[in-house]
């Protein structure tokens, strides 16, 4: 059996050590002969011949360089036929086609992830799988999500990661519990904008935003951001309603609530309908955003302060916001939170020092 480096395996599935033992034999070598080329005991050659003992690395190159053969070339032989005997235990390819499965679920989202946060419960692999397939409203898991091609980030030169996809499919599940109260109208939606500042000044009043919202149509939903997702918000058409998802990440109450107004600007500006939605990362827009996104900033600006904004002094002090806040009937931070957008302000200044968190607020809503 005089194979030449790099020769192609043979076909048939045989013992890499049959095969050790039929080249010693072609050379009219004994195994003690082989074991003295190698400098190893005549033992270590037996039991590779008779299969007790595996070809190591090193031990496929010592006999590659006794036989003229490559080290990859004993390795392969090995690997070739124990994969070959692998096949064919059924227990074996039993995990392997768990594994396969557990692999297209994550294709599809972070599922570990979505289990710690309890947004899936499932705890077999049939069940995980229902529950996947239902989250992402797939008849299969060779389909992708659909909204996945239908979403559009602020920056379009970015497609939506599979973090911001799973966030987004979390909303629309969470979306189709609620049923609004009242028919979905535009010039309601935009009265109850320009009253949105004025009234809510504190965390606690975040907790009853979900009905205000759905008494003019529009299912407003919190689903935490997952880490990593960089994502704020997102507003979508879920059943022939309006959608806005909020991730609370900032948690400050004037950065959740200008994602609230950014979002409500996309609905009232009709940039989304049945078949388009939009996801985006407030923060991350800043060079890259398009005339959609300029245009949903500026409508959220006049949305909430609906009064405009008073000419701002050179040097800037806490009285002057708190006497600003108080003439536009506005917490102290959404003016704060205002400036440092404008980059009038630094974001690490001292006047935003204790603002106040919405997280519980949100968290009320489930």
């Amino acid at each position: 059996m005089n194979i030449r480096p790099h020769d192609p395996l043979p076909i048939a599935q045989v013992p890499v050590g049959e095969l050790l033992g039929r080249e010693l034999e072609a050379r009219d070598w004994s195994q003690a002969d082989f074991a003295a080329v190698l400098d190893r005991p005549t033992q270590f050659v037996s039991e590779i011949v008779t299969g007790k003992k595996e070809i190591t690395r090193e031990s496929a190159a010592q006999i590659g360089a006794a036989l003229g053969h490559t080290a990859e070339y004993w390795l392969n032989l090995q690997d070739q036929y124990l994969l070959a005997e692998q096949f064919k235990n059924k227990d074996t390819q039993v995990k392997l086609d768990e594994v396969r499965r557990r692999a297209r679920l994550n294709d599809k989202g972070p599922i570990q992830l979505l289990k710690k946060r309890g947004l899936l419960t499932g705890t077999t692999l049939d069940a995980l799988e229902a529950e996947v397939k239902e989250l992402f409203e797939l008849e299969s898991l060779d389909d992708e999500p659909g909204f996945a091609a239908a979403a559009r980030r602020a920056n379009r030169r970015e497609d939506i990661t599979l973090l911001q996809r799973a966030w987004v499919a979390c909303i629309r599940r969470e979306a189709r519990k609620l049923r609004p109260k009242e028919k979905y109208s535009p010039s309601r939606l935009r009265e109850l904008a320009s009253t949105l500042s004025s009234t809510l000044k504190s965390a606690a009043d975040f907790h009853d935003l979900p009905d205000r919202f759905s008494s003019v149509g529009v299912r407003l939903v919190y689903v935490e951001s997952l880490p990593g997702a960089k994502i704020d918000g997102c507003a979508m058409w879920v059943d022939g309603y309006p959608v806005i998802g909020l991730s609370g990440r900032g948690k400050r109450l004037d950065k959740v609530l200008f994602t609230l107004f950014h979002e409500l600007a996309h609905i009232l500006l009709e940039h989304v309908d049945a078949e388009h939605l939009i996801v985006e990362g407030l923060d991350d827009t800043q060079n890259n955003e398009t005339g959609r996104e300029r245009d949903a900033d500026r409508e959220a600006t006049d949305l909430m302060f609906p009064h405009g904004v008073p000419d701002v002094p050179a040097r800037i002090s806490a009285p002057w916001v708190h006497q600003t806040a108080k003439e536009l009937g506005v917490a102290c931070i959404v003016v704060i939170g205002h400036l440092q957008h404008r980059r009038r302000l630094d974001w690490r200044t001292t006047l935003a020092k204790n603002a106040p968190s919405v997280s519980d607020a949100l968290e009320a809503w489930e």
